[in-house]
């Protein structure tokens, strides 16, 4: 290998450890100036977490202060004798984080925090404004739950309503219309109550 090569290679090694926010001995390496925007600004990023600690991330992250969104949904199971309304996660297994990935140790070292969800060992970053049209829509909503990955179907906008922004999949149940809303980058669906008025057809 000529000695410009060699240049070259260790100078991408270098960046790459730059980037991901380390150096050789696997400390934070704070270099704003040598850091892509997108590592500086805060984004929405989705934690895969260990099963059923969904609940115990959330706790953590708000000691730590990581601005963080555990939406949940009531379930009615019976038990034994008796009925209990249990209050569960609406996408099992994730939490969503939003920080700059500069900080990102935050939330990675919580030991039940498997990884920060991505592609080629980067986080990737959620829609800022479907996350935020998501999260304020399931505040004021008690009409979501969970429903099986969907992609395929009749596509629509929801125009009015809590989830107004939001793109999914609609489908007919017998008291009304639903919409089932698919986050791609987790392989998981919502379905939340609409009115048929507040449906319009996707151009395109």
């Amino acid at each position: 290998m000529s000695d410009g090569a060699k240049l070259y290679r260790e100078s991408a090694v270098g960046l790459s450890n730059v980037m991901l926010g380390t150096t050789g001995q696997g400390r934070d390496f704070d270099a704003p100036g040598l850091l892509p925007d997108s590592f500086l600004e805060p984004r929405w990023y989705a934690a895969y977490t260990c099963a059923q600690h969904e609940k115990r991330v959330a706790a953590e992250l708000g000691m730590r202060e990581v601005e963080h969104f555990l939406p949940l949904y009531s379930s009615v199971r019976r038990w034994k004798d008796r009925r209990v309304t249990l209050e569960l996660p609406l996408f099992p297994g994730y939490v969503f984080v939003r920080l700059a990935l500069r900080e990102r140790l935050r939330v990675v070292q919580i030991p039940s925090v498997v990884r920060l969800v991505g592609f080629n060992g980067l986080p990737t970053a959620l829609p800022d404004e479907e996350m935020e049209i998501l999260r304020k829509g399931i505040c004021q909503s008690l009409r979501a739950e969970p429903h099986p990955f969907l992609t395929v179907g009749r596509r629509v906008r929801i125009i009015r309503g809590p989830f107004a922004g939001l793109e999914g999949v609609v489908k007919r149940k017998k008291s009304g219309m639903r919409v089932v809303v698919s986050l791609e980058l987790i392989q998981r669906s919502v379905a939340v109550d609409v009115d048929a008025t507040d449906l319009r057809p996707r151009n395109g």
